[in-house]
């Protein structure tokens, strides 16, 4: 066989993906908050679309007679003077160019300080009413300005310069401030920090035992044993029995308090205080400050019962972006551009691009409505009677019923959230997998925990049930399951063992 260059022909079959095909698929994924950053820029670079909202004006002043939409658009624009920048250029003028339709009177201030009448007519203002008739002078004065929350650095560094007056020892404070974690605990041992700052370890820890009493008390401490000591030392509480039982918080963590007992040596009622004193402390004390506020879940559909006793289903309009795509604009700079092909090949691209997305986004709302109808037929117990009568459900049962494909299903329902009478939900929750019954009917594995959920509240100190239990408990409900998924379901509640709850039930009798 000789080794050489050849052609072949062969002939292969393959998907290609165009770029509207992948920009389709990748708008069906996104979240809410991702769709609005995407439409965001795509309306920065393309100047033929617009968005469509309540009147506001995107891309111009007064709505123009022949647009695909009333709100915003080009439609007072000179368009022999944007014709002519086309030509010149290549490309549309900057944003930051005048308006194109403003006449001399709206961007001409007459009478104004441009027009030499500035102090005089400042003067009149503040004379005849109180200010300035254009609003350039602030009449509010710095007491009706709301301060804004100070970190936990800004918070302690004032600490520090009002404590320590040696500069060397606020280097050292301002070195630990800079070293302290979310939780306030530092991210380094002493013995790092002593050797890095080239200081004797006794020196860092006089100084950092006094910046542990600064508020919040217990931050700059290495573990959380000593973290709690320093706040019960604050409240003249750490006594030798307190400082065992910090010595030996595993054991309070498996709630082994025979053998706590017999360390500290109190007996049950004197622990129990101990353990109710420990949990008035701050294990982090610095997680109170820096805290984002929590972002609110936008649900993309929005549910309510009908009169007649269905449900009615809508999108949400304050997630669903709309944009539209100036026609008029589009053919006025085509009727007076009468040179330029590189131009009109801009504007070409720029008006496919800008039909491309509103088909798109249209399509992505009819997508993620029709599924989120289907789910609701199919989860109509859960939402009339809860979470007991949670159907199982896998994408391929969706996917049967609205003609789609099981990816375009996933991708649907990822990241996508409905506001319903029971509570807003993600679209993956309805999703669940099938326990077998005794009697040929499935039961979906959310509502088996919550089963398992509810037996286990509901126990007698007394009688506390195991996991074989349990498992007579679900199989006499006509739940057929095995004693390794309920002790994985339990697992995943974070619920201990019998025997632990059995030792907790028993010391609160």
């Amino acid at each position: 066989m000789g080794i050489g260059p050849r052609l072949d022909l062969r002939q292969s079959q393959s998907l290609v993906m165009t770029p509207q095909l992948r920009q389709a698929i990748k708008l069906l994924q996104f979240s809410n908050l991702e769709v609005n950053a995407f439409v965001a820029e795509e309306l920065e670079r393309n100047p033929l679309l617009e968005r469509a909202e309540g009147g506001e004006a995107l891309l111009g002043e007064r709505p123009a007679p022949d647009q695909v939409v009333s709100p915003g658009g080009h439609d007072g624009a000179d368009v022999a003077h944007l014709a002519e920048a086309i030509n010149a250029t290549g490309t549309l003028p900057s944003e930051a160019a005048a308006p194109l339709d403003a006449e001399a009177a709206e961007w001409f201030d007459r009478g104004g300080p441009a027009d030499g009448y500035g102090d005089t007519y400042r003067g009149i203002g503040a004379a005849s009413r109180g200010g300035a008739l254009d609003f350039s002078e602030d009449e509010r004065g710095i007491e009706s300005l709301a301060a804004g929350p100070r970190s936990l650095r800004e918070h302690l560094g004032e600490q520090l310069r009002l404590s320590f007056h040696d500069p060397a020892e606020r280097l050292i404070g301002a070195h630990l401030i800079a070293l302290l974690d979310p939780a306030g605990r530092l991210s380094l041992p002493p013995p790092a920090i002593a050797a890095a700052l080239g200081i004797a370890l006794e020196r860092l820890e006089n100084v950092r035992a006094r910046m542990q009493r600064f508020d919040p008390t217990g931050l700059f401490s290495v573990s959380l044993a000593e973290c709690l000591a320093v706040q019960l030392a604050e409240r003249n509480r750490l006594d030798p029995a307190m400082a065992a039982l910090l010595d030996n918080l595993e054991l309070l963590a498996r709630r082994d308090l025979r053998r706590l007992m017999e360390i500290c040596g109190v007996d049950s009622e004197d622990l129990a205080d101990m353990i109710a004193e420990i949990r008035a402390l701050d294990p982090k004390p610095g997680a109170g400050f820096d805290e984002a506020p929590a972002t609110p879940i936008l649900p993309d559909i929005l549910m309510r019962p009908a009169p007649d006793g269905s449900w009615l289903l809508e999108l949400n309009p304050d997630t669903m972006p709309r944009v539209l795509v100036n026609q008029g604009l589009h053919a006025r700079i085509i009727a007076h551009t009468k040179r330029g092909e590189e131009a009109r090949g801009f504007l070409a691209e720029k008006l496919q691009t800008a039909n491309w997305l509103v088909k798109s986004l249209h399509q992505r709302a009819q997508t993620i409505l029709k599924v989120a109808a289907e789910i609701v037929r199919q989860q109509d117990g859960f939402f009339r009677h809860g979470i007991t009568h949670l159907r199982p459900l896998i994408l391929r049962d969706i996917a049967t019923a609205v003609e789609l494909h099981e990816s375009t299903v996933s991708r649907v329902t990822a990241n996508k959230y409905i506001a319903t009478p029971r509570g807003t939900f993600e679209l993956k929750y309805f999703f669940t997998t099938a326990i077998a019954g005794t009697t040929g009917e499935s039961h979906s594995a959310e509502a088996i925990r919550h089963r398992i959920r509810a037996l286990i509240d509901a126990e007698a100190p007394g009688a506390v049930l195991s996991d074989d239990a349990l498992v007579a408990a679900l199989r006499s409900e006509g739940v057929d399951i095995a004693r390794r998924t309920v002790a994985k379901y339990r697992e995943a509640l974070k619920i201990p063992g019998s025997v632990q709850r059995r030792r907790e039930k028993a010391e609160l009798v």
